[in-house]
């Protein structure tokens, strides 16, 4: 995929999204030369599901000028916690509680404030993710009583099944959306507001469905290089 492609690939993504949705580049296994070339088109917010590929490819991008914000959107170990937070902006795979205090942990060992989305498991084929929204709303109880200074629960995220039955994929959004609601209902102190939902193959679904941020990677970079 050359420089020009990529570029032609992303004005043409955000042709078809409204103003209040953002797109995350989706940069997992393809090289630091793609990521500038992504910058030059002028995309800013990217995606990476390997906390040690991010902490080598970011390096090597000019970092100082914050022209690229870095979401980490892949399973998080709890041995990666500590490089996760040098690097990243925000994790929005946070699928546990205990990731969340790992996080509040060493945020507060460098002194850095960092955003999370909670995941939600909505799709059969995804087995990342809360289990239960309970467990999310206990969190959120906790967040209203001050216990993570270090962390901003900044919003919700899923994966839709991998599938053909838009019905279930509606469904898949739709849910992260109603607990999104309740969250805003029952904890309006909270600034949880996006909604990363939705990729290359669903994203316009996703969209309809109150996406504020979608996660694409193959329509922008084309098929994976992997290691």
């Amino acid at each position: 995929m050359t420089a020009e492609q990529i570029a032609e690939n992303i004005n043409k993504i955000r042709a078809t999204l409204p103003e209040n949705v953002e797109l995350c580049a989706v940069s997992k296994f393809h090289p630091a030369e793609d990521v500038e070339a992504a910058l030059k088109a002028g995309q800013v917010l990217f995606g990476e599901n390997r906390v040690q590929e991010a902490v080598e490819k970011f390096g090597l991008i000019n970092r100082d000028s914050k022209r690229a914000r870095l979401h980490i959107i892949g399973s998080l170990q709890s041995n990666k916690v500590r490089k996760a937070v040098l690097v990243a902006d925000c994790i929005q795979s946070v699928d546990r509680t205990e990731l969340v205090e790992l996080i509040e942990k060493e945020c507060n060992r460098i002194n850095k404030t960092i955003q999370i989305f909670f995941e939600l498991h909505t799709g059969e084929d995804s087995k990342s993710g809360f289990s239960s929204e309970e467990e999310i709303l206990a969190l959120c109880s906790r967040f209203s009583a001050g216990e993570f200074p270090h962390v901003i629960p900044a919003g919700l995220m899923t994966m839709a099944p991998f599938t053909d039955d838009e019905s279930r994929i509606r469904k898949s959004f739709s849910t992260l959306r109603l607990l999104r609601e309740k969250i805003n209902s029952l904890y309006p102190e909270l600034p949880v507001k996006e909604l990363s939902m939705g990729m290359s193959g669903d994203y316009k679904i996703a969209v309809e469905e109150g996406s504020t941020i979608v996660r694409i990677g193959t329509a922008i970079f084309g098929e994976r290089q992997y290691n």
